[in-house]
């Protein structure tokens, strides 16, 4: 019963705060946070309430306590896995991606070639790729950024052909009648045109970039990282730790995403998605 009233209760509460505060101001923020709060206050009923052993859920309380005792490893494990392989491995495979899409567009035949090359590398699984770079590239961090670099290469690829062909003849005409050569309709026309497409592949290479670092991880790895600790602390029956290493990774991976979502915004503001919205 106290578990249906608190349900009850904190469903009539969303709901009216989600009736009485508009989505663009400041505040729409606490609908968001309250449903989580809601959310972890009903995780920790259930375990206590019901008894629910600590090696098949910890208590939130649990999660929370792990979080500040081992910060300092959990500090050092996201250095290793977020600020050394996710960031070069994003960096590079979607810099590559995105250049190679580029060369792409001026000659037409490597379309033929590399989009179904990509199609097919995409389906690989990445359990089958990671032990593969850990053997070519190390135990380091390096391996991972491959990983990151294989996963993230092909879905920026595919999404900038993609975009650079969003433009319409008309406006290439437009801008060949203008006399533009083609770079200058490559940076005024189709560039901009193509950020949309550009914007999706980050947002999508963000959270691949993540899974991929803490699955290499997994494979071979220093005494360190995320998928390091998920690995070890889950043969030691720590299930609390590992609940709050993959709370560390699912706040950095929104933060990344949230970031990349609020550049896109600044960027696109043009888009008539953003426009419609606006309205």
């Amino acid at each position: 019963m106290a578990f249906i009233a608190l349900v009850l209760l904190g469903g009539a509460a969303l709901t009216w705060l989600s009736r009485r505060i508009e989505r663009k101001s400041a505040l729409s923020l606490l609908v968001p946070a309250f449903f989580g709060l809601w959310l972890l206050v009903l995780w920790q009923f259930v375990v206590t309430a019901f008894g629910v052993p600590q090696i098949l859920l910890p208590a939130p309380s649990q999660i929370g306590h792990q979080l500040v005792a081992q910060a300092a490893t959990l500090w050092a494990d996201f250095q290793q896995t977020f600020l050394k392989s996710v960031l070069a491995g994003f960096a590079i495979g979607c810099g590559l991606g995105f250049l190679v899409a580029v060369l792409t567009d001026r000659v037409r035949f490597l379309q033929r070639g590399l989009l179904p090359l990509g199609n097919m590398i995409s389906t690989v699984p990445i359990v089958g790729i990671a032990p593969i770079m850990v053997m070519w590239f190390g135990f380091g961090w390096e391996s991972k950024a491959a990983v990151i670099v294989v996963m993230t290469f092909f879905p920026m690829l595919i999404n900038t052909i993609a975009g650079l062909n969003a433009s319409d003849h008309m406006q290439r005409d437009l801008m060949r009648s203008y006399g533009s050569s083609y770079w200058q309709t490559f940076f005024m026309l189709r560039l901009p045109a193509a950020l949309p497409f550009i914007f999706n592949a980050l947002k999508i290479n963000s959270t691949l970039a993540l899974i991929g670092a803490i699955v290499a991880e997994m494979f071979g790895s220093p005494i360190s990282g995320m998928g390091f600790r998920i690995s070890t602390e889950v043969y030691k029956m720590n299930v609390d730790i590992v609940w709050a290493t993959i709370a560390v990774a699912a706040v950095a991976g929104s933060m990344f995403y949230g970031l990349l979502a609020l550049l896109e915004r600044r960027l696109t503001f043009w888009h008539p998605s953003y426009r419609s919205k606006s309205r």
